[in-house]
This record gives structure tokens, C-alpha cells and sequence, in this order.
């Protein structure tokens, strides 16, 4: 039986955003690209391969912090964070607790004039099919868009918002055989 083709997409969280304690999903905000020894770590143990990334200031910040002799990777508005609508910019704390819902409930909530997880999802997984399609890639990211890539490789995209995505993380999608695993999850940046 003849080996299958395996497909790897490398999807990096952005460095710590300078949010200052508050919602930052659209907002954009920089990020804290000040630890060049996780980023060197990082690129050490990236494949080559294509890359892509979010337009938002904090991504573009990190891949010009991981590549800086490279010219900018391009970038694709699909892959740009929830729209948290009206809780941008507020803090943290003035947000609604939204612990007691399930997970499916917690996809299909929209926060006034926002989007909701599974609109993320909806927009975010052709970006990333059509990426891998063109062989192994590295998308820089938000934590929304990588927790809608694992809840498409667990056939339910809900079941993504289970996973915590910590900045500067690393984790890893193979496509084979016409279907998605995990490979890692949060690899830390060293």
C-alpha cells in the first residue's frame, strides 16, 4: 500500500498582546516581542514552509520578530480574531461570565454586534484548508482562529474552545488521507 501524503500547518499564536487588561479581539493592539530567545528557540524548530499570516499589528510584529531577514508573509483578513463587537476594549472584568454555558452554547453565543465562535469558524477554516492545500505552512494567528483549527481536526468546531492557546505557542495540524489529527498542542516558544 502506497505511503499517504501528509500535509503539516504550523499555527502560531501571536507574542503577548500589550492589551492592557482589556478585550482585544479586532482591537489592534501590539505585542510584546521583547524575548528574542524564545523567538530564536521558535525558529529553530520551524519547518520550512509557506507562511501566512493574521493583518493584525500583533502577528504581523511576531513574524517580523521570527523572520526578520525574510520579507513579510502575506496576510489573509479570514484570519483575524473573533469580533467581540461591543466587549472590545473593555476590561476583563466588566465582561459577562460566560463559565455556566456548555460548549456548544458558549460557539453559538455573539456578543452584541460581535461575531460568535462558530462564525469564527465558519470564516477561519477555508483559510486554513486552502493554506495546507498548497503543501506545509505556518500561520501566525490569534488564539481563536488556532482553537477553531483544532475544533475542525475534532470534527466538532465547539469542542476547540475546550483548548487554552498560550502566546508564543506552537501547535501542530497533519492532513492525511483526507482528515485532520493533532499533533501538538502549546508547544512553548523554548
Amino acid at each position: 500500500m502506497p505511503a499517504i501524503a501528509a500535509t503539516e500547518l504550523c499555527l502560531i499564536r501571536h507574542a503577548p498582546a500589550l492589551s492592557e487588561g482589556r478585550m482585544a479581539g479586532r482591537r489592534d493592539v501590539a505585542a510584546d516581542c521583547s524575548d528574542a530567545g524564545a523567538f530564536a528557540a521558535l525558529r529553530a524548530r520551524l519547518p520550512k514552509a509557506a507562511r501566512l499570516i493574521s493583518p493584525a499589528l500583533r502577528c504581523r510584529q511576531t513574524a517580523a520578530a521570527l523572520w526578520p531577514d525574510l520579507p513579510a508573509p502575506p496576510t489573509d483578513p479570514r484570519l483575524w480574531e473573533q469580533d467581540f463587537g461591543a466587549w472590545e476594549d473593555r476590561p476583563y472584568a466588566d465582561l459577562p461570565d460566560l463559565g455556566p454555558l456548555s460548549l456548544a452554547d458558549l460557539a453559538a453565543h455573539r456578543p452584541p454586534q460581535g461575531e460568535s465562535f462558530a462564525d469564527l469558524g465558519a470564516r477561519v477554516l477555508p483559510a486554513l484548508t486552502e493554506a495546507s492545500a498548497a503543501g506545509p505552512c505556518i500561520l501566525i494567528a490569534h488564539a481563536g482562529v488556532i482553537r477553531a483549527a483544532l475544533g475542525m481536526a475534532l470534527g466538532s468546531t465547539p469542542q476547540g474552545l475546550a483548548f487554552q492557546i498560550a502566546p508564543l505557542s506552537l501547535t501542530r495540524l497533519i492532513y492525511a488521507g483526507g482528515a485532520w489529527s493533532i499533533a501538538s498542542v502549546n508547544e512553548a516558544a523554548r
